[in-house]
């Protein structure tokens, strides 16, 4: 009998342990930070409300988690080459991985969200 209350508590410690690194990895994926580009092509009005959309989407869904880069392909003609965008709008999601790219128009907040693996 004592064997089996001695298993029994050996079977308890693990669970309690199991469920304390389950709400730790919980926790942490909670506290990531997303890493978002986007690149815009100026001062047009897309742009603008590429901007727009981008900020009231992780201010509802990521606050606080969150940092965006805006990168304007006017003044920074190289950066399209060298992270391969061909068209802008473009959204990248840099962190957490996997890497996400979402080109085009950012007011479909469904698509955005499904893109930045928040959904």
């Amino acid at each position: 009998m004592n064997n089996l209350n001695q298993s029994n508590d050996n079977y308890d410690e693990m669970i309690i342990e199991s469920t304390a690194e389950f709400e730790k990895l919980l926790a942490k994926k909670d506290l990531e930070k997303y890493v978002l580009r986007l690149y815009i092509a100026g001062n047009s009005l897309r742009s603008m409300r590429a901007i727009a959309m981008l900020k009231k989407i992780c201010e509802k869904y990521l606050a606080g988690h969150y940092e965006i880069e805006i990168i304007d392909i006017y003044q920074q003609p190289e950066v399209l080459e060298k992270d391969h965008v061909f068209a802008v709008p473009t959204l990248i999601k840099e962190l957490p991985p996997p890497l996400q790219k979402l080109i085009g128009d950012l007011t479909n907040v469904d698509k955005v969200i499904v893109a930045l693996d928040i959904a």
